[in-house]
């Protein structure tokens, strides 16, 4: 009877502190002072050792590949580390949910900070704004974009060469090819690049906190809501004046500058950061930088293995379980939530075959999940692809004798992102 009373208080006294915790972040965000809070293992899927992930996500990935993390707002989080578990639960749609509402009901996130897009919704509505953008997205409408791809990559090499030396790879390089396939992609001016470009940033840097980032998403809707009124009135010839032009007012303002912040999302800084930490790899390897440079058919293996042992979105949406349900033999209660490590399902031995997945040109990395699994997939997997094998080659072939022009432990790589990356990559050229 004793111990009951005991348990039911401690119950009562941790749920208090809980409300009053959930009360603060919501006032205030979850910001430095906060952050602090929050149980280490749930930071560790953020934290890496240059390209490595973190000796203590290894360390959790052996002892069990989903693991529980208590957290103080009356729910409990559990970390899921292994590939195939990671798989199981991104592939249940009927067990998991990723909409909106989780986040502001259990997270202290506003409601009026949705991003709208694809990420944080459920079918049916997922499925038709999937369905909205798949076809802009296929193979054959995304070869419109090679020759502008070709282009831009080498207007940047161009620029880099007139360029005094050292020359910082992620200004003038990674940041840009993206960005200008983006405004190409969606039909938004290229003077404004620059404050897309921040406005994507931002978004998945936690080190302000860890809902500090959903500011950021309010900042881009604005944005595209401008963008999306003016497409309105005059469609243009990119994927906003397309779906202006096909589906009219079906698909409504906020639903479309929602899909175009997704699109900018997850297809400049993810993107970015690959071409990036990717040149870095091939500065590293030279059996690899030589493949790729005197190779065509070398590009396509090297960005595979690249994908997957850069996985530079290091965590999945986060999923809440509908009911309770079972994954790989740990039971998950209703309202639990499911933070899915990609970085680390990828470097999984029992994926790799047995080896902590470093990078291996000679690797064929299919069954990868750096761009996800389901239905959640990133819809613009191939765009990316496509940048990467365009950008790669064509580096190389320009400068061939490019060397790092710093010690590869002077680099500065982002700490508690949700997309890894490096600041800056300064080279000599030649």
């Amino acid at each position: 009877m004793e111990l009951t009373l005991r348990a039911n208080l401690r119950s009562r006294i941790a749920a208090r502190l809980g409300r009053k915790y959930l009360a603060r972040i919501k006032k205030h965000g979850i910001g430095s002072s906060t952050i602090s809070l929050l149980p280490e293992q749930l930071l560790m899927p953020l934290r890496r050792e240059g390209l490595d992930p973190a000796p203590q996500l290894i360390r959790a990935q052996d002892e069990a590949p989903i693991s529980k993390v208590p957290l103080p707002f009356g729910m409990d989080a559990w970390v899921v580390t292994g590939h195939e578990e990671v798989k199981a639960v991104l592939g249940a749609t009927d067990g998991f949910s990723t909409d909106f509402t989780n986040l502001a009901g259990n997270a202290g996130v506003l409601e009026e900070q949705n991003p709208g897009g694809l990420g944080f919704a459920d079918p049916p509505v997922h499925t038709r704004l999937r369905k909205i953008l798949t076809p802009e997205f296929t193979m054959r409408r995304l070869r419109r974009l090679t020759p502008r791809i070709d282009e831009i990559v080498n207007d940047c090499l161009d620029s880099m060469e007139r360029s005094p030396d050292p020359v910082d790879l992620v200004q003038s390089f990674a940041l840009p090819i993206p960005s200008l396939t983006i405004c190409e992609l969606l039909g938004v001016p290229y003077e404004d690049r620059h404050d897309f470009q921040q406005l994507s940033m931002a978004r998945f840097d936690l080190s302000d906190g860890a809902i500090a980032p959903f500011g950021h998403t309010s900042a881009s809707l604005d944005y595209f809501r401008d963008v999306v009124k003016k497409q309105r009135e005059k469609p243009g010839d990119g994927l906003l004046g397309m779906i202006v032009r096909e589906h009219g007012d079906t698909v409504g303002d906020e639903e479309l500058a929602g899909l175009a912040d997704g699109v900018l999302t997850g297809g400049f800084e993810t993107t970015a950061s690959m071409l990036a930490l990717g040149s870095l790899v091939l500065l590293q390897d030279p059996r690899a930088f030589a493949r790729v440079r005197d190779e065509d058919a070398a590009a396509a293996p090297f960005v595979e293995e690249a994908l997957r042992y850069l996985t530079v979105v290091q965590l999945a949406f986060p999923r809440f379980a509908k009911e309770d349900i079972e994954i790989a033999g740990v039971h998950i209660p209703k309202g639990d939530m499911m933070l899915c490590s990609l970085s680390g399902a990828n470097r999984d031995p029992r994926f790799t075959g047995g080896d902590r997945g470093a990078f291996d040109a000679d690797r064929r990395a299919g069954g990868h999940l750096a761009f996800g699994y389901g239905i959640h997939r990133c819809i613009g997997a191939e765009l990316a692809r496509m940048e990467l094998r365009a950008a790669y080659p064509a580096l190389l072939r320009r400068f061939p004798e490019m060397k790092l022009a710093v010690s590869p432990d002077e680099l500065a790589f982002r700490k508690l992102s949700i997309v890894y990356g490096v600041e800056s990559l300064p080279v000599h050229l030649r």
